[in-house]
């Protein structure tokens, strides 16, 4: 595999053959095209905006329906990315613009600097050498990081990466210092890539929900009401509890816990669509509940949705005794003089309406194309912010539509072989 450093490049700029891939978006379904298309031999660019590949699936503690931890998927690709020449990898880049056609694109590329070259061996001394935290964008805000740091155990490519703009010089000077094999490059800048290539993938994934948005829901502001991507890094053994889900307020371990389903989703005022994997992911968050401690969990839903195999996923969950299912919207949540929050809420089925006390409220926010709200470089978007395939330029996983982990790989190979027809030939 070959790390794309712009010394590679004459005056920073390569031109490439137009029978390569671009593949924008290094998470499930990008890997997965980059990789379905490279091993039957076509030269294959990932362009990660993120300093490691993986997206959203390596934020996860597990993914359903097996529970199976995120290093065991990625890993494997991983593995597939190192052993194939016929992949290269932009980490912290963007693509900035896009012009020709099918066949002959030409694309260029912003990376942002590392302040970290291919000398570095994650041994961790530069982490050692400052001691100012900001907090973790990796784990959704629930916990910090250091000014040297690398977002998780199984990251990739394993380099750390030097938040330069939030050091000072001394800390700066501190961390440089700190590395034993001259890794730290206090000098790297931004750079400009230039490529030719023949079709374009965007696996540009998603995004949570601003939950800023759920006033309603006390979204952002009250401190025991969390979202489900942020619930999922709590229970993470390498989140920022250990994988211990403790209230965010005080710390302590919650014995009554509520899950609020299609928050933002299914909503004309927020986002039209299902979100397809929410309900399934409160399911599997019972679950992560239960394994840990004894306390009671409440669902309240419009309709569980558990399509084709999750059925017996769903089944299994909801035998537990522990488990409440309550069919009906809520309508607020405030909280009380200790935190707790409280959630107003009608039982569609017996018309009566309550105000139930919990000890912690996660939020199933819904999935947001994460081109939603932006001018995107390359094609185009709807209304709802997914990308519409064109010639030669074909969306793949959670930028085309909602998706969960193996119907993500099943799209990313889908496009990989679009992307294919487009250059063959070429």
């Amino acid at each position: 595999m070959y790390w794309l450093e712009p010394q590679l490049y004459s005056g920073g700029v390569k031109r490439m053959s137009n029978n390569s891939i671009l593949v924008v978006g290094g998470g499930f379904a990008g890997i997965t095209a980059a990789l379905e298309a490279a091993e039957v031999g076509y030269e294959v660019y990932i362009v990660e905006t993120n300093p490691y590949l993986g997206g959203r699936v390596a934020q996860l503690n597990q993914y359903f329906p097996k529970l199976c931890p995120p290093s065991c998927g990625l890993e494997i690709q991983f593995q597939r990315i190192k052993n194939n020449p016929n992949v290269k990898v932009i980490t912290m880049a963007d693509v900035t613009s896009v012009s020709g056609s099918a066949g002959d694109y030409d694309v260029k590329i912003t990376q942002r600097p590392r302040f970290v070259n291919e000398k570095c061996t994650a041994c961790g001394e530069c982490e050692k050498a400052t001691s100012t935290k900001v907090t973790s964008e990796f784990d959704f805000g629930t916990g910090s990081r250091g000014l040297a740091y690398k977002t998780h155990p199984f990251m990739f490519p394993m380099r750390y990466v030097v938040d330069a703009e939030n050091a000072s010089e001394t800390e700066l000077a501190a961390i440089k210092n700190a590395c034993p094999y001259d890794a730290v490059d206090t000098d790297d800048a931004a750079k400009t890539i230039d490529l030719a290539v023949g079709a374009i993938v965007v696996a540009t994934g998603w995004k949570p929900y601003d939950v800023s948005n759920l006033t309603n829901l006390g979204g952002g502001k009250l401190k025991n009401v969390v979202t489900n991507m942020q619930f999922e890094r709590l229970c993470a053994p390498n989140g920022p509890t250990g994988g211990k889900i403790k209230r965010p307020s005080d710390g302590a371990e919650p014995q009554k816990i509520a899950f609020v389903q299609c928050a933002g989703s299914r909503d004309q005022n927020h986002l039209n669509y299902c979100s397809y994997i929410c309900c399934m992911a409160s399911l599997k968050h019972v679950r992560y509940v239960r394994e840990r401690s004894d306390a009671a969990a409440t669902i309240y839903y419009i309709d569980l949705r558990t399509p084709g195999r999750y059925d017996k996923f769903k089944s299994i969950t909801e035998a537990d005794d522990k488990l409440s299912l309550v069919k009906g919207k809520v309508a607020a949540i405030v909280e009380d003089g200790d935190g707790n929050p409280i959630v107003t809420v009608e039982n569609a089925l017996t018309g009566i309406k309550t105000e139930e006390k919990y000890d912690m409220v996660v939020l199933a926010t819904g999935m947001q194309p994460s081109c939603a709200g932006l001018q995107v470089p390359a094609g185009a978007i709807d209304a709802d912010g997914f990308v519409i395939d064109g010639e030669g330029i074909i969306a793949a996983g959670c930028a085309k539509q909602p998706l969960d982990v193996m119907k993500t790989a099943q799209s990313g190979t889908a496009a990989a072989m679009k992307a294919i027809q487009t250059v063959v030939g070429r």
